[in-house]
């Protein structure tokens, strides 16, 4: 991210800012000349001046966890903040942050405590739920620290969290037997559908039945009988003989050819 460049005419590319510096001179201490914003150059020099160059642009910085969360379970997972450095701060990152180890010596630790704290708060079961609240604990936190400095925080995102294997196998079955159990629940449902079903199906029988046992009186049958008899002696193809029977009067037939 950073470059060190002597020339007679120093020079700083696109997204940049220059930090400007003469070498010490036998007479004079030299020092800070001036910066630059790329992409341009600082112009001629004895072959003294020399530039830094800070990438001014948002970069990412991921750091990789280990926790303990609050339930005692071992949780790993990637912290990515992306931080950016204020437009015309390079004098001030240079002089008072440590250059080009900035991250390093000023942030990075202190950022890696936000995380913990926040994680800590946790079980591990709702950390996945909880992923977007922490985030913006860490952010408020870190832009807070770093409010009077050259920094400035765009974004802190939580990567992938993972468990133990022994916790994601166990998941994957407690979801198994979930997706098990909601089969069987279905399956039930669709036998209590068809038993309700067959019993109305069989009310209507019943009800049918009830209905004919009910019309089946003897005059409905003397009535049948005849129109029966009647039917048969208008057919021209046999002979009728009505043979009496019963108190009822309704005759047998027997029909000959």
């Amino acid at each position: 991210m950073f470059a060190a460049t002597s020339c007679t005419n120093p020079s700083t590319p696109a997204g940049h800012e220059g930090y400007v510096y003469e070498q010490p001179r036998f007479f004079g201490s030299g020092g800070y000349q001036g910066s630059l914003i790329g992409p341009s150059n600082y112009g001629f020099s004895l072959l003294r001046n020399k530039v830094l160059n800070v990438d001014m642009r948002p970069n990412t910085y991921t750091e990789r966890f280990n926790i303990l969360a609050n339930d005692d379970l071992n949780i790993s997972f990637d912290f990515h903040v992306v931080i950016s450095i204020k437009s015309g701060a390079v004098k001030d990152v240079v002089e008072s942050f440590g250059s080009d180890n900035w991250y390093e010596r000023y942030v990075k630790e202190t950022f890696r405590t936000f995380v913990r704290d926040a994680v800590q708060q946790y079980d591990s079961r709702e950390l996945k739920a909880k992923r977007e609240q922490i985030a913006q604990r860490v952010t408020s936190k870190l832009k807070a620290y770093l409010d009077n400095t050259p920094f400035d925080v765009k974004q802190v995102v939580i990567g992938n969290i993972n468990y133990p294997e022994i916790v994601a196998n166990a998941v994957e079955k407690k979801l198994a037997a979930q997706q098990l159990l909601a089969e069987k629940e279905t399956q039930k449902a669709i036998a209590q559908k068809d038993a309700e079903i067959r019993i109305e199906e069989a009310k209507g029988i019943a009800e049918a039945q009830k209905i004919i046992n009910a019309t089946l009186t003897p005059n409905y049958l003397q009535l049948e009988a005849i129109n029966a008899q009647l039917k048969m002696a208008e057919s021209p193809n046999h002979s009728t003989v009505y043979i009496p029977v019963g108190t009822n009067g309704i005759p047998l037939v027997k029909g000959t050819q």
